[in-house]
């Protein structure tokens, strides 16, 4: 994955003739930012850029090469600093590998080489390091399915079950749902679940992406491709390489680039934007989107040829009003993550603070009760949610309301019973604030309730 990320190189040497041989070196491998420095003192003052490699020339006119690799190695000891040296001593050589130099290299005819090579192997500890330390981290967060996803709910349970499918295998995966259902938790449990959970997980909104940067974000691009192209950047499916790449919102996508993507896809391979080079992939695809694509196909807003290569196993999440008593559970979950995040006492939920919570709808899913949980934790005053603590953003919008297609009277119930939620069933309230009688709140409650909705 790393490998090919561009490499910063901060060169130190006082020799104009020299400096000229390492510039031409080094511009060998586009993928090479290299800053130049005359005095040990120029370089550590520079040392918070985080170079990757540093060539260190030994003899310096202002400090030594022993105290410049100290400065070094005490501001970040993973900086590998190469050695090059007019001197071939041997016994110097190694007294300066053993303080931590990567490698020492002679002022020969043979250093063309030997620098490039040095630096590829410095290049590919370094790869090495962040591969560990992001496995590391991976292995910490356990994505155990029913651990991850929180929900005992029937249409949960549907869930469990065909993400145990879709970790078994390498079939692409298409997951729906409104937003906030938590579509991104459900392609990292299947991931981390799968023969790929060692590799990397690379999640991309494309909603999230001007719309004329998503063919680089994605592919990557060559040096001088586009004005700004200032060197090579590898794309999201080449950092996703022997992983998964999780595109979300796909629906967004520009219809001209659903083609490329389709034939990155069916090739399993891509060329960066400006150049000629093709780059092979091993990636797993995962895609999610809030729209309905069947009905996006029929509107010639997307591809009917990608929507059929994306579809694989369809997983639709249902909205947090339809999961019942997983509310509860879920306000659980989070008010306890939050005091433990927070060293708070662990807390509870009041009964009136619950049946609050199982009234509301959820226009925002399971990301809008996470901010209403946090919030209450933040309000209460003791270590049991009130239900006062519990406010909504009840305004009414129609994100809350078309939801679904619903007949008049059921707008009006569903407004009827949002401001209810809002107001702590206070009838009178509720009646002024909407400007109707009660007996006008009463029958229509009881008129939907007698028809079950």
């Amino acid at each position: 994955m790393y490998e090919k990320d561009p490499v910063k190189i901060f060169v130190v040497e006082d020799d104009a003739a020299y400096t000229k041989f390492m510039k031409y070196v080094l511009s060998l491998n586009p993928d090479f930012e290299v800053e130049y420095f005359t005095s040990g003192k120029d370089c550590i003052s520079q040392l918070h850029k985080k170079p990757s490699v540093i060539t260190l020339d030994y003899s310096l006119p202002d400090m030594s090469g022993e105290k410049v690799l100290k400065a070094i190695r005490e501001f970040d000891p993973d900086i590998n600093v190469i050695i090059v040296s007019a001197q071939e001593k041997i016994g110097t050589a190694v007294e300066l590998l053993k303080s931590g130099a990567f490698d020492y290299i002679a002022k020969d005819e043979d250093a063309k080489d030997r620098i490039l090579n040095s630096i590829k192997n410095a290049r590919n500890k370094t790869s090495l390091i962040r591969e560990i330390d992001r496995l590391k981290h991976e292995i910490e967060v356990k994505y155990e399915f029913e651990k991850s996803i929180v929900g005992n709910s029937s249409a949960i349970k549907k869930i469990f079950e065909l993400l145990e499918k879709a970790a078994k295998t390498q079939i692409t995966v298409s997951i729906t749902g409104e937003t906030g259902t938590g579509k991104e938790l459900v392609a990292k449990a299947i991931h981390y679940n799968s023969k790929r959970k060692n590799k990397p997980f690379v999640a991309v909104n494309i909603a999230a992406i001007p719309k004329d940067l998503i063919e680089s974000e994605l592919f990557g691009h060559e040096k001088g491709a586009f004005t700004g192209a200032l060197q090579r950047r590898i794309g999201k499916f080449e950092e996703a390489e022997g992983g998964t790449i999780f595109l979300d919102e796909i629906g967004e996508m520009d219809f001209n680039l659903q083609a490329k993507l389709l034939r990155v896809l069916q090739e399993k391979e891509l060329t960066r934007v400006g150049g000629n080079q093709v780059v092979k992939l091993d990636v797993r695809v995962l895609v999610a989107t809030h729209r309905n694509l069947q009905e996006e196909v029929k509107n010639k807003n997307f591809r009917e040829d990608l929507y059929y290569r994306l579809l694989g196993l369809p997983i639709h999440l249902p909205p947090l009003r339809e999961r019942g008593q997983d509310i509860l559970l879920l306000a659980k979950f989070f008010l306890d993550q939050f005091s433990k995040e927070n060293s708070l006492a662990k807390m509870k939920i009041a009964n009136d603070a619950q049946d609050k919570l199982l009234k509301y709808p959820y226009p925002g899913n399971v990301r809008e009760l996470k901010s209403v949980i946090d919030l209450a934790a933040v309000m209460s005053d003791g270590i049991e949610l009130q239900a006062k603590d519990i406010a909504f953003n009840t305004m009414v919008s129609e994100s809350m309301f078309m939801l679904k297609e619903m007949s008049l009277q059921e707008y009006n119930y569903r407004i009827i019973r949002s401001y209810l939620t809002k107001y702590d069933d206070n009838v009178i309230e509720v009646a002024k604030r909407l400007d109707i009688g009660k007996s006008s709140i009463y029958r229509y409650l009881k008129e939907m309730e007698q028809a079950g909705i």
